[in-house]
């Protein structure tokens, strides 16, 4: 009878192990369905109707800048262009060990190694004047399409600071805010700490006065957010349904297709750019130039000593063995002397060794008029130099004597430019009353400018330019010009019909743009060298 009860609960325990059972597959089945189920398709990017007349914050670094976006070349730079050479050598050595932290420590880290120390003058002139040319060559045409069909758009990064940032995105982007780390300055000398609470403080107070109560008040359509798929760090609480009432992400696969952005379709095009590199300072493409560095140096020397005293018929032979080239356009050198003394030759400026090719090309001397040229730039030029005072009368009368013994070459755009554009030509050539050689000039280099615009720094300008490994030049002479017969009204004509040729022969753009332009451009003055006393 005690073992009654055990038999009757077999059954009832039979079926409740059979109900977990059933009850445990229903749940697994669904488990598995719910694992397989397809996501919810992401939202579409938005058109470009869509942005228009909206404020919008962008991401920079997933919009604006190709992904994947390397910041080592941006702060390389600034540390070379800012701080000189042996800092940027501490960051290339850096870099490996740099590599094994997060991405915002390594970004923190090599911000506090390219700006420790550096004025904040001197940082925001390079993302004025130097930075904006390698950011536009990583932009995206997509990203930037986006910016300038919105009314009002706020840019904001979490790896670069707002000091070099500012500038590419305010003048050649055209951006109305720029949110980004702030590095905080002890009497205008950056310490290289980013102050993350000082930067928040600072992203609210330019939101507050972009968007006013448009925040506040109800019913707005708000901001719209472009952001990254990984977008994060303190910076992207901007991307919140409070600032954000719609928000559109990016991803791999989205971005894979992007376009880089053509130069033609730069928001402004870039005349004027500042700074020693060439190329984009990639860790390899850095390393491969600090290994060459020593061999640059015996090249200047080497160089130098070859176009200063050998004769042209043999430095130029001697240049081509070290890799410079050179070639000449001869269809219309011009022979024999001109009527009443030499001849006037003008050409484009690209560099200060300009002239001394237009006499190789001649093969014989002649002389060259410039406002300014330091000392050792004189005593090293292998050709004759005469200075000019900016008075215009006493101007035209020194060149005047000048050509009246023998052949002069001017470059009346009065400063270099690098790019394929002509500045406006001074008409001051043409008042001297004399039949015009135009002569069309171009270089090409790999690694150094052979040009700038930092105080101080103009007298290498020739060296940087023979340090390159295998720099280039060409010449050609094209037809004469006819004499101006006088009067203001007329040697302006001249001018503008001598730029005319010399943009045809070369292919450049012709602009209105003049030295002073450049100048308050690149260093925020007019550039005027105050003469020797």
């Amino acid at each position: 009878m005690a073992m009654k009860p055990l038999s009757l609960s077999k059954p009832v325990l039979s079926l409740f192990f059979l109900l977990l059972r059933k009850l445990a597959g229903r749940h697994h089945r669904g488990r598995m369905a719910a694992m397989t189920k397809p996501s919810p398709p992401p939202p579409p990017l938005p058109g470009l109707d869509r942005l228009h007349g909206r404020t919008l914050v962008v991401d920079v670094e997933a919009w604006i800048l190709r992904p994947p976006v390397c910041a080592f070349p941006y702060f390389m730079l600034v540390a070379i262009e800012a701080g000189g050479f042996l800092r940027g050598l501490l960051l290339l050595l850096l870099y490996p060990l740099l590599c094994l932290l997060g991405d915002g420590a390594r970004a923190r880290a090599m911000a506090t190694v390219a700006l420790v120390g550096l004025e904040e003058e001197e940082v925001a002139r390079v993302g004025r004047a130097v930075l904006p040319k390698f950011f536009l060559e990583a932009a995206a045409a997509e990203g930037v399409a986006a910016v300038q069909a919105a009314a009002r758009v706020v840019a904001v990064s979490a790896t670069f600071p707002r000091v070099m940032l500012d500038g590419f995105l305010r003048e050649y982007v055209g951006v109305d805010a720029v949110v980004g780390p702030e590095v905080r300055s002890v009497g205008g000398v950056l310490a290289g700490l980013v102050d993350e609470e000082h930067a928040a403080e600072m992203a609210a107070k330019r939101l507050r006065a972009l968007f006013g109560a448009e925040l506040e008040a109800a019913g707005k359509k708000g901001a719209v957010g472009l952001v990254g798929a990984a977008s994060s760090g303190r910076v992207h609480y901007l991307f919140s349904p409070y600032y954000c009432k719609e928000t559109f992400a990016v991803g791999e696969a989205d971005t894979r297709g992007w376009r880089p952005l053509p130069r033609d379709r730069y928001p402004r095009p870039l005349v004027f750019h500042d700074g020693r590199l060439a190329f984009a300072p990639t860790p390899p493409a850095a390393l491969a130039m600090y290994t060459f560095l020593p061999f640059g140096i015996a090249l200047v020397a080497f160089r130098s000593i070859a176009f200063s005293f050998l004769p042209y018929c043999i430095c130029f032979p001697v240049g081509a063995l070290t890799g410079m080239h050179y070639r000449l356009v001869a269809g219309h050198v011009p022979g024999g002397a001109g009527a009443g003394g030499g001849r006037l030759y003008v050409c484009n400026h690209r560099t200060l060794l300009d002239p001394v090719f237009v006499a190789a090309a001649l093969g014989k001397p002649v002389t060259a008029v410039t406002y300014s040229l330091s000392p050792v730039s004189e005593l090293l030029a292998p050709i004759r130099t005469a200075r000019l005072t900016r008075d215009r009368e006493k101007d035209r009368r020194n060149m005047a004597a000048v050509l009246a013994r023998g052949d002069l070459v001017v470059c009346p755009e009065g400063t270099t430019c690098r790019e394929e554009y002509l500045l406006r030509l001074s008409p001051l050539f043409a008042e001297l009353g004399v039949h015009v050689n135009p002569v069309a000039l171009d270089t090409r280099v790999g690694m150094f400018y052979g040009t700038s615009t930092k105080p101080g720094a103009k007298w290498m300008d020739p060296f940087y330019f023979m340090m390159n490994p295998r720099p280039a030049y060409r010449v050609e002479f094209l037809p004469r010009a006819a004499a101006s017969r006088g009067g203001r009204g007329d040697s302006i004509d001249v001018a503008n019909r001598v730029q005319r040729e010399l943009g045809r022969a070369l292919g450049f753009e012709l602009t209105g743009l003049t030295r002073k332009d450049k100048y308050m451009t690149l260093a925020g003055n007019e550039g005027v060298v105050p003469p020797p006393p």
